[in-house]
């Protein structure tokens, strides 16, 4: 037990249990003092604005999040980070810069190799991002345009971001049956592009292709034992989310939505996309039924949120078959898509990739308004989950583990060097915690419901949740890459 003084922003001193003392106290007897949580893998810019409390992630225990993965953030990132900068809000903001927003900005939607001109404006886009702020390089290699691009394309802007100190995080090229590949990918990114390189939100999607994290796992021991830097994070749960053309061939979506539409005009190219989309549902997201994709957010028909891709096909009096499903899905993306919820992870890969010691912890979340739409329960239950469920249930880690994974760890790999630990010196961001009841609520039925257990954070140095209430203090700062500022 210690006292902990805090000064401005900052931890001023740490000293013996009655020994500091101060204007305001806060009494965390029988409680754990943890460093705020950093998220490392987080959608936050889809509502700091309009949500700038934060609220689902300050009661997680978080103070920071960062943005701009699986390969999309704003470009250019100067301006966006300008107008967040006087901005009120909770929590802590940083970023990355994403692979797929530059590749589209030199050269569109198209599917096609880089000229070596074409790689040359992006690397001078990587190379302003980082000087506006980006703390590295996110890909987004399974999505469009990302998923056109070549590895070499990859390694080369990743030496940028990699010579200013930057790291790669990765959304990779297929997390089902070629996720092996796709792991030797992320990791020949590092390997070649000379900097830390990290699988985001690991795993293995589709029955056919679970226990494969056993594989994925030794692959990356085999990388790290010849000095290569990589590391993991992951979300604990089995479902994923993202839009519903994931289940639509990368190739069909070449030139955007419009060319979409053009492809399933013509019967060829349709029947040819409506097979992909049928072994989506059977091998890949789908878990191999249409039930196990959810919508979780359709803007065009609010209705459809919470409905899965079996129900909505029955509701259109269709039999529900694999085949039916698909032209369901083809429908619904005609009118724009929908963000979908995707059942199709098996729990012993999650704890069998949480004991990695590679492992920190991301929730993949955004900041979603309370009470709108079904979305996916991580957004307000990750890392109160990982101390439930994985600490305290299932001892899965030891408390002390799990708390480096989501603040030191990610913090250090970032190198967000005034934060992560609890020293005198470094920001005052803490999280404090009934270790006994803390823990997640939200489920995918009813995934707006808050943590539970976490009875007060501060946010440089300021208590933005006391005796488990919010106080609407907003000291969130945007913390910035490490060559911000140069030239």
């Amino acid at each position: 037990m210690a006292d902990i003084g805090i000064s401005g922003d900052q931890i001023a001193a740490l000293g013996r249990p009655g020994s500091l003392n101060g204007r305001v106290r806060l009494d965390a007897r029988g409680l754990v003092v943890a460093p705020g949580f950093i998220d490392i893998h987080s959608h936050g810019r889809r509502g700091i604005f309009e949500v700038p409390l934060a609220e689902n992630y300050i009661r997680q225990g978080v103070t920071t999040m960062v943005e701009g993965n699986d390969g999309g953030s704003p470009l250019p990132l100067g301006p966006f980070l300008d107008k967040l900068a006087v901005t009120r809000f909770a929590v802590n903001f940083a970023t990355f810069a994403g692979h797929g927003s530059i590749r589209q900005q030199v050269m569109g939607l198209e599917n096609r190799r880089s000229t070596p001109e074409e790689i040359q404006k992006m690397k001078e886009l990587i190379r302003q991002a980082m000087t506006d702020g980006a703390f590295g390089l996110s890909t987004g290699l399974f999505y469009v345009p990302g998923n056109y691009a070549a590895t070499e394309e990859v390694i080369e802007l990743a030496k940028v971001a990699g010579q200013m100190g930057g790291m790669h995080i990765s959304h990779m090229r297929n997390e089902a049956d070629g996720l092996l590949d796709s792991v030797r990918e992320t990791i020949r990114i590092g390997e070649e592009g000379g900097l830390p390189t990290q699988i985001t939100h690991h795993k293995a999607v589709g029955k056919p292709n679970w226990g494969r994290s056993t594989d994925s796992l030794r692959l990356v021991e085999e990388a790290r034992s010849r000095a290569v830097d990589v590391s993991i994070d992951q979300y604990p749960y089995t479902a994923s989310s993202t839009g519903t053309a994931a289940l639509f061939p990368q190739w069909a979506q070449a030139g955007g939505s419009k060319s979409l539409l053009e492809r399933l005009e013509a019967s060829e190219q349709r029947v040819k996309i409506k097979v992909a989309i049928v072994e989506n549902i059977l091998l890949n997201r789908g878990g191999g039924d249409p039930k196990n994709v959810v919508m979780a957010s359709c803007a065009f028909d609010t209705s459809l949120a919470g409905k899965s891709l079996a129900e909505i096909t029955a509701s259109r009096g269709r039999a529900v078959t694999v085949e039916n499903a698909a032209e369901t899905a083809i429908d619904i993306q005609k009118r724009g898509g929908c963000s979908a919820i995707y059942h199709a992870i098996a729990e012993e890969d999650i704890e069998r990739i949480l004991r990695s010691p590679h492992t920190m912890v991301a929730s993949d979340g955004g900041i979603p308004a309370f009470g709108r739409d079904v979305p996916h329960p991580r957004s307000y239950g990750t890392f109160a989950r990982i101390l439930g469920r994985y600490v305290r249930e299932r001892r899965i880690l030891t408390l002390e583990e799990a708390v480096r994974r989501m603040s030191s760890f990610p913090a250090g790999r970032l190198k967000i060097f005034d934060r992560g630990l609890i020293r005198a010196g470094l920001k005052a961001d803490l999280a404090i915690f009934d270790p006994a009841t803390v823990g997640d609520k939200a489920d995918f039925g009813n995934p707006h419901q808050y943590a539970e257990g976490i009875r007060h954070v501060l946010v440089n140095g300021r208590v933005v949740l006391r005796d488990g209430k919010m106080t609407g203090e907003m000291p969130g700062r945007v913390l910035y890459g490490p060559a911000h500022g140069t030239q």
